[in-house]
């Protein structure tokens, strides 16, 4: 579809989209393995993903609300330290959204399926990913920017290779980068073995 030329180099960018493909239905295929599946073939050179650091894509209500509550009243907290009052109020209203979502609907319905990072990490490395390591100038540069840019009590951290975004001691945001695993081609001794056999 993209008619992407052998030539090109493939990068993709995912800002808080992927949770939203994690609704599972029985009756067809899991629209985040599709999609992993068709970025997997445009073998991407690199892939960054950032998602809310939360676990709301859980089919019991009680442990989804409870982590809700953490998670939300964390964001709120942090939203009260920022100066900027429009975005503020912009802010609140989608989380607010967000909430509404998480808290009151069941099903394919349920669109807001925040994972945490580990789960990510699972979920990519199945899919035919290797995680790709930030590196220090990229810790650097965002607690820089963070010094410049926003309130106290916000901090970076490096996670294995990925950065988060956190209020105090909670995690809020992550940000991870992935390669495509290029597919063995077969070697001239494993085709001589094969042939062998038969």
């Amino acid at each position: 579809m993209l008619q992407v030329s052998s030539k090109e180099v493939v990068a993709i960018n995912s800002t808080m989209q992927l949770h939203r493909l994690l609704v599972s239905d029985p009756t067809r295929a899991s629209p985040i393995d599709i999609v992993l599946g068709w970025i997997r073939s445009l073998n991407p050179k690199i892939m960054t993903v950032v998602e809310q650091e939360a676990n709301h894509n859980q089919p019991e209500f009680l442990n989804r609300f409870t982590e809700a509550l953490y998670y939300y009243s964390t964001m709120f907290d942090s939203l009260e330290a920022c100066s900027a009052q429009p975005e503020k109020a912009f802010a609140e209203m989608y989380i607010e959204r967000e909430i509404s979502n998480v808290v009151c609907c069941e099903g394919l319905a349920r669109v807001e399926r925040h994972e945490p990072l580990a789960k990510w990490r699972a979920r990519l490395g199945e899919a035919g990913f290797r995680p790709l390591h930030l590196g220090s100038n990229a810790f650097k540069q965002a607690s820089m920017l963070l010094t410049l840019f926003s309130a106290q009590g916000y901090h970076v951290e490096e996670n294995e290779g990925c950065l988060t975004l956190g209020w105090h001691s909670r995690p809020l945001i992550a940000a991870s980068a992935w390669q495509a695993i290029s597919e063995p081609s077969p070697s001239f001794g494993s085709i001589s073995h094969h042939n062998n056999v038969l």
